[in-house]
């Protein structure tokens, strides 16, 4: 059983929020979501290259393994095109445990999909890159360390999926969802990019809060990492740090992981607290009220004993109820993980059923 990812989630609170969070160690029921034996669509697991993150100073290969979900009648119906949903996933994870390629886990997207289907949500493409980086995971934000993610998902993988799938290939029949460092990656590029994208959902968005007052003993743990050894066996905290690091304040000339830390010599570095802090989407929302009025429909969830995530979003839900944002707001009964599964079934792939253009 993998019972990591609501331990991470909170660690991940914790490193980059100042937070309060709760973690739990979710049961082997709730995190054992076999793959389906068998499924009504067809799964299909490609290479897509990304311009965008080609030269990147990670390392990383620009060459993303992209899991893509055609829905039952796909095959069926030649003439038929379909919108499509780029799902993202979160830090330390990966598409294709969101797919069932490595077992159990806590949710399967082909399994949920085909419930969906089967109880009325109408047929779409399900789009998941991989984004597990060096760092374990790319932040889906725009660094000369990372790569330029935000493009690789908006023009890279877009364009990709409507030259070789048959798509809508248009704003109105896109759509945009996510799970913790997928939440964030799904309001920070929704924001950015309203011309790709018509309707956003995040659940259990990690990171939107500014944290002004870096944790000195993880800034210390990961100022002591230098080789690629150490990054690998870096626990999760220290490996968050360097990710954020890698994403929000990179600095080309200062090998061997080109970026700057919070903190240097036990005291904090203002300049680059800022340009964490300006990452950080409840920092940014302000500036995208006009933008974020343009899209058809933008949901936002997390469990109630997700505690550090779920204090955020009720944040957010007061700036976009003050400037008079439509959105779908919810704290429902659950944790970081617990019922992704099932709400990706019941709340996720309906709502884009509603939102999303089918013809």
């Amino acid at each position: 059983m993998n019972t990591r990812p609501a331990v991470l989630a909170c660690a991940l609170s914790a490193a980059l929020m100042s937070a309060p969070c709760v973690a739990q160690s979710p049961s082997p029921a709730r995190l054992s979501v076999l793959p389906p034996t068998s499924v009504a669509g067809t799964y299909e697991r490609v290479t897509v290259h990304g311009a965008a993150l080609a030269g990147n100073l990670e390392g990383d290969t620009p060459d993303r393994k992209v899991s893509v979900y055609l829905p039952p009648s796909y095959a069926r119906e030649p003439k038929r095109r379909y919108p499509v949903l780029y799902l993202l996933h979160g830090y330390t994870d990966s598409d294709s445990r969101w797919f069932g390629l490595q077992g159990p886990h806590f949710v399967n997207v082909q399994g949920a999909a085909d419930r969906a289907y089967a109880h009325g949500a109408r047929e779409l493409i399900i789009v998941m890159p991989d984004a597990f980086t060096k760092y374990k995971g790319s932040m889906y934000s725009n660094s000369v360390v990372t790569g330029n993610w935000e493009a690789f998902v908006t023009e890279d993988l877009v364009a990709y999926v409507d030259r070789h799938y048959r798509t809508l290939p248009g704003r109105a029949s896109r759509g945009l969802a996510g799970h913790s460092m997928g939440g964030y990656g799904t309001m920070r590029i929704g924001m950015k990019y309203q011309h790709v994208f018509s309707s956003l959902y995040a659940l259990s968005p990690c990171c939107m809060g500014a944290n002004l007052e870096p944790n000195a003993q993880g800034m210390q743990r990961a100022a002591a990492i230098s080789t690629a050894e150490e990054i690998a066996a870096a626990d999760f905290g220290t490996s968050a740090m360097l990710a954020s690091a890698a994403a929000w304040s990179p600095d080309p000339g200062k090998p061997p992981l080109y970026f700057d830390l919070p903190m240097a010599e036990g005291k904090p570095v203002p300049e680059t607290i800022a340009s964490w802090a300006a990452n950080a989407p409840l920092a940014m929302v302000h500036q995208y009220i006009p933008v974020l009025r343009t899209y058809t429909a933008i949901a936002f969830d997390a469990g109630d004993r997700d505690v550090g995530i779920a204090n955020t979003i009720r944040t957010l839900d007061r700036i976009l109820t003050g400037y008079a944002v439509p959105h779908v707001f919810e704290i429902y009964d659950g944790d970081h993980v617990s019922r992704i599964n099932e709400r990706l079934e019941t709340k996720v792939l309906p709502f884009f059923s509603e939102h999303l253009k089918f013809e």
